[in-house]
């Protein structure tokens, strides 16, 4: 199956933070691959911002690395990447102060009136606000322009209201594009598909058939070059707050009347607003100890962040529950963490056992089971159970349904388009349908706030777990006490 390459209309897209990390291993690699795609029209031009001063050459070449090192799986004819460096151009850009923005302003002015102005704020959550207000005081804050904000989106509720008071003096609600790249994942916005595209599943969705809901997104490597950040954020802020709280909305909320952006995002903060605050004893902190192996050592959680008494999550694991007619009394069980024993991001939708099983106790249980995989190998799987093959009597067994989407909708060699690139094209269309409104983002801080603070007042020390593990032996008791368990993390 070919996928369609729809153009997008001319635009400028400025990256504030032109030279950072980010922007090399993700924002340039995607907009290349869609470069590549054939899907930039006619003098769309990529600007790069930061105050390092360089020469456009200079910018070339690193963006020309950047491309060699993480734009993979996309072939592209000889001559592309040098056609691709020719749309991009560089300005030395102070944040903070007025270096730069003459330039920047005498670049994009002409252009204003006839194409999208999109900036790209892939810097630190503290220069959010001056970044807006120079927009707004060199012109630049107009009906057609659109900024991207990373996360971290404010460190608590407070602070997450602070940031969108600042943004709104200069920019309406529309016009602010709060990415979370696992919204662009191809599986998540399968999920709606699945849910509300197909009549096998939306009335099997809720508390009478759903026993139990289970979402893990479980990384392999640790906290390197994140170590500052990190020790301040820690799992809670880092990925549940924002990550698995949207693959939660997705995968809870009620249909929307249509698909659209609002209409989607009203149905996520219905589901947030609708939680019910975690209990002590529904939630388990860990702490990644060090890997002792002689072929891949590295140290601790401590040891990384280079404090011997930090109390700060790498793992956590909960459960909580939605408090509406759809979910009543079905526990939503949610897992994150470092160092554990295989990178695997998954949604597993276990149903409820038949009522009655006419085929005896020697048959044992068997439950239909919805995984799906956001990373690796996206797809979807659906175990059902049948007759194992033979005689000898009606001996079951569960066998899974596969859509693995590299095997079932790709043609040979053809990739999908990443996270980045999707979202970024969304920014340039004005679809605002995978990105975050800030009343959702403040409604999110809101039901993590009191979680955080209970386990400061109750001064709580997160468990060690060893590297390469599945986590903490007390997230197994937390769903063992339910007389349930966790899905194996499988790579």
């Amino acid at each position: 199956m070919v996928s369609r390459i729809i153009p997008v209309d001319p635009f400028d897209l400025v990256i504030f933070g032109g030279t950072g990390d980010l922007a090399r291993r993700k924002i340039l690699p995607a907009l290349f691959r869609r470069f590549c795609a054939g899907q930039f029209p006619e003098g769309a031009r990529i600007i790069g911002a930061a105050r390092t001063d360089m020469s456009l050459a200079e910018y070339h070449a690193m963006v020309a690395v950047a491309l060699s090192e993480h734009a993979e799986g996309r072939e592209c004819a000889p001559g592309t990447v040098a056609e691709f460096l020719n749309r991009v151009m560089y300005v030395a850009t102070d944040a903070m102060g007025e270096q730069g923005w003459s330039a920047l302003s005498d670049l994009l002015k002409p252009t204003a009136s006839e194409r999208q102005s999109v900036f790209y704020f892939s810097v630190g959550p503290r220069l959010f606000g001056a970044l807006a207000e120079r927009l707004h005081l060199h012109g630049l804050a107009h009906e057609h322009t659109r900024i991207v904000v990373e996360k971290p989106f404010g460190h608590d509720l407070e602070s997450a209201k602070a940031l969108n008071a600042v943004l709104a003096e200069h920019f309406d609600e529309s016009q602010v594009y709060r990415i979370d790249h696992y919204l662009g994942k191809e599986t998540v916005q399968n999920l709606m598909a699945v849910r509300f595209g197909n009549m096998l599943f939306e009335p099997l969705w809720n508390s009478q058939y759903v026993d139990h809901i289970q979402i893990t997104v479980a990384e392999s490597v640790g906290i390197t070059g994140r170590e500052e950040y990190y020790d301040r954020a820690g799992a809670m802020r880092d990925m549940v707050q924002n990550h698995l709280m949207q693959l939660l909305c997705l995968i809870a909320m009620e249909p929307p009347a249509k698909f659209d952006p609002d209409a989607v995002r009203d149905e996520k903060l219905k589901v947030i607003r609708a939680l019910d605050p975690v209990l002590p004893h529904h939630i388990v902190r860990g702490q990644f100890e060090a890997c002792l192996d002689p072929g891949d050592p590295h140290p601790s959680y401590r040891g990384s962040v280079g404090n011997p008494r930090s109390t700060t999550e790498s793992y956590i694991a909960l459960r909580t529950h939605i408090s509406n007619w759809r979910w009543a009394g079905t526990p939503f069980y949610l897992r994150t963490g470092k160092r554990l024993k295989a990178r695997s991001s998954v949604i597993n939708v276990m149903f409820k056992d038949a009522p009655h099983s006419i085929f005896g106790e020697e048959a044992g249980r068997h439950a239909n089971l919805l995984s799906i995989r956001l990373q690796p190998n996206e797809g979807i799987t659906l175990k059902v159970t049948i007759k194992e093959p033979g005689p000898g009597g009606m001996r079951l067994v569960d066998v899974p349904l596969d859509m693995t989407f590299a095997e079932a909708l790709g043609p040979d060699g053809e990739d999908p388009p990443g996270a980045y690139e999707r979202l970024i094209v969304d920014v340039i269309r004005g679809n605002q349908t995978l990105f975050m409104r800030g009343d959702e983002v403040e409604a999110a801080w809101g039901w993590t706030d009191p979680i955080i603070a209970g386990w400061n007042s109750r001064g709580d020390v997160p468990k060690p777990y060893a590297s390469g593990s599945p986590g903490p032996t007390d997230a197994d008791l937390l769903m063992r006490r339910d007389g349930r368990e966790w899905r194996g993390i499988n790579p």
